[in-house]
């Protein structure tokens, strides 16, 4: 995980009851002060999608012109009308890729089939043109990118079939290769090494990320051992202390043992939670602060960072051990993020705030916003936040900031402790 190299983890602080059950995330939108995520897609996401659509939009256009104006002064613009319908049909079925790649990829591959037999046997010019090309190839792309690997293959196989059927179904050129086979090669290998090239980056980003994920366990691992000796040392100090009552004040013997009833199911909650953290789910996400060791942390930060402003609670609460470093990590992976990627932010702002749901941590900087930061901000520190965050019930939410600045905000429930 790239935490913070600012500290280690800080000792285990604080008792309190951990309530063993795990929230689930709500779905839908949730969002912070200058960004927002929807349905768990965020916004920069989608607006990136966009932008590849609109661009696939302008360059099938072009495609469609060129198509049209090289037919009409050779065949006669009556003889583009099939296969420039055949192409936007397949244009439209690149742009909906999304909705399910495999069987939209099988769809333009039917409909490109289709469209060059029928140029064939009615003598229309050779299909597939420009724009067929390029919408069949962004199909080839996307399922080579995204499917199974069998699926995938498949697909990709039929895009290089109908390239060599566009060539036999081509009338004889003197090349011996026709120029619609040739546009149709060079389309599919392009898709194929585009959708190969992306298919790796994602495999290589999901390893990285599963890797950030299991190390972070592996950390959780050690805590757990922490957290299980601090509770047990209260059940075993506790349980000294009702051999003595029992023997002078009988009657605070039922407070006693209620006591240790008490720290028994404190001890169990947290064990659950902790080792929690360590199974292997599909959740991603980052984490880092707590309460006493911040002030400390701070102080290191200011030494070679912008200067930070720490708002915490006074007094400082008493919170469960988990609850404190998953706070103090928050803070750590935060701050080491600024001096990364926000080396011109010129303040930062801590704030650690307690109420009757919960605790929140909010690191703000104001740090103009730059290529570096869109890029980079989102990596995998952000993971094992988020394991830890999500896994306590709470949530994550990060990005950009209205007025400048990039906000980190994490909400933790905090049980109340009530003895049965």
């Amino acid at each position: 995980m790239s935490v913070s190299d600012l500290d280690q983890l800080p000792p285990l602080a604080g008792a309190g009851r951990a309530d063993g059950s795990r929230r689930s995330r709500p779905a839908g939108a949730v969002g912070g002060p200058g960004f927002r995520t929807v349905g768990g897609v965020k916004i920069w996401d989608r607006l990136a999608g966009t932008a590849a659509d609109l661009g696939f939009v302008v360059a099938f256009l072009m495609a469609l012109a060129v198509e049209a104006v090289a037919i009409a002064q050779t065949w006669g613009a009556r003889y583009w009308l099939f296969g420039g319908l055949a192409a936007v049909v397949v244009c439209v079925l690149a742009l909906l890729r999304r909705w399910h790649r495999g069987w939209l990829a099988v769809a333009g591959l039917v409909a490109v089939a289709s469209t060059v037999l029928v140029a064939r046997l009615a003598h229309l010019p050779a299909e597939p043109g420009p724009a067929m090309a390029l919408a069949l190839a962004v199909l080839v792309g996307a399922a080579l990118r995204t499917l199974p690997p069998v699926p995938a293959g498949a697909v990709g196989a039929a895009g290089l079939v109908l390239v060599v059927g566009s060539q036999f179904a081509a009338r004889p050129s003197p090349s011996g290769i026709s120029s619609v086979a040739a546009l149709s090669g060079l389309a599919w290998l392009g898709a194929v090494a585009v959708g190969l090239s992306l298919r790796l980056v994602d495999a290589r980003n999901q390893a990285t990320a599963e890797k950030v994920r299991q190390d972070e366990r592996l950390e959780l691992a050690r805590e757990l051992h922490d957290v299980v000796t601090h509770h047990i040392t209260g059940i075993v100090v506790q349980a000294q202390a009702a051999q003595l009552v029992a023997g002078k004040h009988p009657e605070k013997l039922p407070a006693t043992l209620a006591g240790i009833e008490l720290a028994g199911s404190d001890a169990l909650a947290a064990m659950r939670r902790v080792v929690g953290l360590l199974r292997d789910t599909e959740d991603a996400a980052p984490a880092s602060p707590g309460p006493e060791q911040l002030s400390a942390l701070v102080e290191r930060f200011n030494r070679h960072g912008p200067p930070v402003r720490l708002r915490m609670p006074e007094p400082a609460a008493q919170w469960p051990p988990e609850v404190t470093t998953t706070v103090y990590r928050i803070v750590q992976e935060s701050l080491t993020n600024v001096s990364r990627h926000a080396p011109h932010a010129r303040s930062v702002t801590v704030t650690v705030g307690q109420d009757a749901q919960g605790i929140s941590v909010e690191v703000v900087d104001d740090a103009p916003p730059g290529p570096a930061r869109k890029g980079h901000r989102s990596g995998y520190g952000l993971v094992g936040m988020r394991e830890r965050v999500q896994t306590l019930g709470g949530t994550l939410r990060t990005g950009p900031r209205a007025g400048g600045g990039w906000s980190v905000l994490a909400t933790l429930p905090l049980p109340s402790r009530t003895a049965r």
